[in-house]
């Protein structure tokens, strides 16, 4: 990827204000694209004969789920091993490969492409680490995370409903609907990613507040897992069910929205994202002001557990008291996404910054995120193999209140774990 010297040193003159608004322009305008390449298929219904009892749409999911699980375990070594230089080069080599996947999938006859699907998530999959990789160990890394999460959040919306106005207004075939889709983003992420190139390494400021991100080695990686590995352990599972609750609540909203009686307009997906975005976006980029990483981690967790405690309410609520359809689905969406943004934004970033450890947010959110994605692919699986005829709302509220429950108790016991760790050498842990 071309670099612009100039760009790079006027940049590193900047003020923190300017510094981060350039930074969340190219972090969210990247990932957002990327997005374009990923989701729009599940903007279709795909309502062919079902295979083997399982739904066609259900197996198009769980396909590309699949390849994205695969490549979560790859880039536990690959992206936490990959130097700076390399990121943005990658990146776009990747995209080029989900791009032809999805043309392979529109010529290929079904049910062999949902090959082309599995073959799509592979490279994608490793996407978000190569763009968090220029935003990590940074004072402004929890506001710069915020921006880049809120692409995922709102993107997911938009390019499903960019994919319906494809099909419902453009007369574009479904099979091609997600090529098509990708392509018209394919030169924004360009631009966006050559933005990102051009951000220069953390000053020295950053290295003292936080500490400094660096390739690591596969003895680094069994080290420092051997060193924290209980704690580890119950993030990565609170994680994994965070993971089930968004995409469950996302693959299957144009279902759910259904079940609750609103209209499956195109733009419903958008408005909805972009409220629960704005409210995710205040949340966790206030953590930024926390100048202590001991306090900013369990502050962290503190609102995690409160927001599983407040989704394990809103189901009853909405069953007491007939809350409307769309202030579930904003409420939901919002419970779900401020700790799940939480891990990208702060749980990780000051996690390590506390310990101070040879390490990377690479590592740490790809081991996360890989037993999450295969969490994901069991219950869709568990889900087509239930007999009777259970309808997607019931299924989301049951998964939502089921998780939340053993998420918040696994949320204490992880504040548990890390404050009993770090009273041998508190002084040596607090970073500000």
């Amino acid at each position: 990827m071309i670099q612009s010297s100039g760009l790079r040193a006027w940049l590193g003159r900047q003020q923190r204000t300017s510094f981060a608004a350039y930074v969340i322009v190219a972090a969210f305008g990247t990932y957002f694209c990327m997005y374009a390449f990923r989701k729009p298929f599940t903007a279709g219904t795909f309502e062919g004969s079902a295979v083997a009892g399982i739904a066609w749409k259900t197996i198009l999911i769980a396909a590309q789920v699949a390849g994205y699980t695969l490549s979560k375990f790859l880039g536990i070594r690959i992206v936490s091993s990959m130097s700076p230089g390399r990121r943005a080069t990658t990146l776009i080599a990747l995209i080029l490969l989900a791009e032809a996947a999805l043309v392979l999938f529109a010529v290929t006859p079904a049910p062999w492409n949902a090959l082309w699907l599995f073959c799509n998530g592979v490279p994608l999959g490793m996407g978000f680490g190569l763009v968090m990789g220029f935003l990590e160990g940074r004072r402004l890394t929890e506001a710069l995370t915020a921006g880049l999460c809120a692409s995922f959040i709102l993107s997911s919306g938009v390019v499903k409903s960019v994919g319906r106005d494809l099909i419902v207004h453009r007369g574009i075939e479904e099979a091609w609907m997600p090529a098509a889709t990708g392509a018209i983003f394919f030169v924004p992420l360009l631009v966006f990613t050559w933005m990102l190139a051009q951000i220069p390494p953390p000053r020295t400021e950053d290295l003292e507040q936080r500490s400094a991100r660096e390739p690591m080695s596969a003895v680094d990686r069994r080290d420092f897992f051997r060193r924290h590995k209980h704690g580890l352990v119950a993030l990565v599972a609170i994680y994994l069910f965070l993971t089930i609750l968004r995409s469950v609540r996302d693959d299957f909203a144009v279902e759910i929205w259904r079940e609750l009686g609103v209209s499956g307009r195109p733009s419903v997906f958008a408005s909805t994202e972009l409220v629960v975005t704005l409210l995710v976006l205040v949340v966790s980029g206030a953590s930024v002001c926390i100048g202590s990483n001991v306090r900013a981690l369990f502050v962290a967790l503190a609102s995690m557990a409160f927001c599983f405690a407040l989704a394990i309410g809103l189901v009853f609520w909405r069953h007491a008291a007939g809350l409307d359809g769309f202030a579930f689905m904003v409420m939901s969406g919002a419970l779900v996404y401020v700790p799940y943004v939480a891990f990208h934004t702060t749980v990780f970033e000051r996690l390590l910054a506390v310990l101070r450890e040879r390490a990377n947010i690479g590592y740490l959110m790809y081991l996360a995120d890989a037993f999450g994605y295969l969490g994901y692919v069991v219950v869709m699986v568990v889900r087509n193999l239930v007999k009777g005829n259970v309808d997607f709302l019931t299924w989301f509220e049951v998964v939502l209140v089921s998780l939340s429950f053993a998420s918040l108790a696994l949320t204490i016991y992880v504040a548990r774990y890390f404050a009993q760790q770090r009273r041998p050498t508190r002084a040596s842990l607090t970073a500000s």
